[in-house]
Order: structure tokens, then sequence, then C-alpha cells
């Protein structure tokens, strides 16, 4: 199969990403050493600054599951955290009045 530029063009997102075989990068390292046209197209896109992280758009509908998946989570820890209470305050009560004998 011949190595073609609309095959070295798909895989040099990825080449330059880093993100290639060792294999992949010795085989795009020497189509470009052919093509001197692409060899200065990938140099340009590695000297360019690449965005860091993308933030995903999040619908309204997502945002409401969040929220009220937050909000079940919420009343779930407050009714956990109110029964611990509770049974510390009646132990400490019953150790109190009936403890001291």
């Amino acid at each position: 199969m011949e190595i073609t530029r609309n095959i070295i063009l798909d895989l040099l997102p990825l080449y330059l990403a880093n993100e290639v075989s060792a294999d992949t990068r010795a085989l795009v390292e020497k189509y470009l050493e052919t093509d001197s046209e692409l060899a200065h197209v990938a140099k340009q896109l590695a000297a360019m600054e690449k965005p860091k992280d993308i933030p995903a758009p999040i619908s309204q509908n997502d945002k409401m599951k969040a929220y009220k998946k937050a909000r079940r989570l919420k009343i779930l820890y407050t009714i956990i955290l109110a029964g611990v209470l509770s049974i510390l305050l009646v132990t400490t009560l019953f150790v109190f009045f009936f403890g001291s004998s």
C-alpha cells in the first residue's frame, strides 16, 4: 500500500499531539522528509499554541439534572447527620441519667 499525502494529513493531528506509536511517528517523519511543503505546514502547526482544556457546553437540562442530584445528596447527608447526632444525644442522656447508679 502506498502512503499518500492524504494519509499523512489524516495522521498529522495525532502526530503533532504525540498520540501515535513509534512506527507511525517514523512513517510520518519519513514522509515529511520527502514533502517539504507539508513539513513546513507541520512545523507551523507544531509552533502554534494549542488550547488546553476547552469547556464543553452544558445544556440547561444537564444543569437541572446536576442541581437536582446535588440537592438530593445534600438532603440525604443532612438526614444522616441528624440521625447520628440524635443517636449521640440519646446515648449521652441515657448514660448521664442511668449510667451513674
